[in-house]
């Protein structure tokens, strides 16, 4: 076992859910809403959780996260909080169930709409220390939401919007591998390009944070030279184990800031016409992205090559686009269902989303659009 103490507490390694019990006597929490979604559930691993915690048996759970977080599901899952007089959460599952629970921890400590509190609105000031404590156990590889301060979540009226704050970091993240074995393969691969983007686009950001770029610069070698193996092979606990670690280091490195990938995939994310896989959405849209960005980045392009052992030649955006055929994801927009008729949208969302400002190069309107135009091939 590794005690991590990094922007808040993480139990990592295998078996590491048994010390749930304990942990929860630690933070005081005595009435948790369990969060989780139907995935988590039908795949045993809610069960799993509650097995580990002999306290939590009769726990009420919040089972029906949709795959984008919405308003309206933060609000049912308020009111199961309220109901039955919680003093914590327990987040079971991606980055979905934990930005929700995020979610709930705020609503039920800060009387005010959802809205006030978006980053893009001011609201980052509003939030306070009186966040319900939330535990993250994570059964992907891929989002960091277990370390992260922010929650991306879908208003009732279509926006996506980031709510941001150290005190929304959960108190305790309990990173065990074994939950995420036997993962599809497709969301293995999906999940773990989401770590990848988050590796390449916090360390691109322009924010001066070098212990940050190195644990960034780690997190994607670890990626990358697992990636693979976890998608051919979903009972490869150490493969699991350093995409688990991937995904928490980019996790940790997302006080740096993201980019022009997420200022696209949180609006693209938040369509009610279709719906998209986050992590999907980052590497389709990578690879434009990182040839918009080479002008502005040459000597972080450089290390990057280094570290991922490249030829001093190769094109980064040509390789993310065959790393990502090799483990069967789709290659385009096209290939996910997107019309190009919301590009313009899309467009004007990604000007307005809080990644959009720590991009190393500036962004227009209509270098997003052109940007979507090439990801859409």
């Amino acid at each position: 076992m590794s005690l991590i103490t990094y922007l808040t507490n993480v139990k990592f390694g295998a078996g590491e859910l048994s010390s749930l019990e304990a942990e929860l006597a630690n933070l005081g929490i005595k009435r948790p809403l369990l969060i989780a979604d139907r995935g988590v559930i039908a795949a045993g691993l809610l069960d799993k959780v509650v097995a580990a915690a002999p306290s939590i048996a009769s726990a009420p759970v919040f089972g029906d996260t949709p795959s984008n977080p919405t308003e309206s599901a933060v609000r049912s899952a308020l009111n199961q909080y309220s109901a039955n007089d919680c003093d914590g959460l327990i987040a079971i599952g991606g980055g979905s169930p934990i930005d929700l629970a995020k979610g709930v921890a705020l609503l039920a400590t800060h009387n005010e709409p959802l809205e006030t509190f978006a980053a893009i609105l001011g609201g980052i000031p509003k939030i306070t220390a009186r966040v319900a404590p939330v535990i993250a156990i994570p059964t992907t590889a891929g989002t960091g939401s277990e370390v992260g301060r922010a929650a991306l979540i879908t208003l009732d009226d279509g926006r996506k919007l980031g709510f941001i704050s150290p005190y929304l970091i959960p108190r305790l993240a309990i990173c065990d591998p074994e939950l995420t074995v036997g993962m599809p393969a497709w969301l293995t691969a999906a999940t773990g390009m989401d770590a990848v983007t988050h590796c390449l686009e916090t360390y691109l950001s322009p924010r001066y944070n070098p212990p940050a770029e190195a644990i960034a610069l780690d997190g994607l070698a670890r990626a990358v030279a697992h990636i693979e193996r976890a998608v051919a092979d979903g009972n490869d606990l150490e493969a699991r184990s350093e995409m688990l670690m991937a995904a928490l280091q980019g996790g940790l490195t997302f006080q740096k800031g993201l980019g022009a990938v997420h200022a696209l995939s949180h609006p693209l994310g938040g369509l009610k016409e279709v719906s998209l896989h986050h992590g999907t959405l980052n590497a389709v849209l990578l690879p434009a992205v990182l040839r918009f960005n080479a002008s502005a980045a040459m000597e972080k392009y450089t290390r990057i090559r280094q570290v991922l052992g490249l030829a001093e030649d190769v094109d980064l955006a040509e390789w993310v686009k065959a790393l990502v055929s090799r483990i069967g994801m789709p290659g385009s927009l096209s290939a996910m269902g997107v019309s190009p008729v919301v590009f313009p949208a899309i467009a004007a969302a990604a000007m307005e989303d809080h990644s959009s400002a720590t991009n190393p190069r500036a962004v227009t309107s209509q270098d997003y659009a052109r940007m979507l135009e090439e990801s859409f091939r």
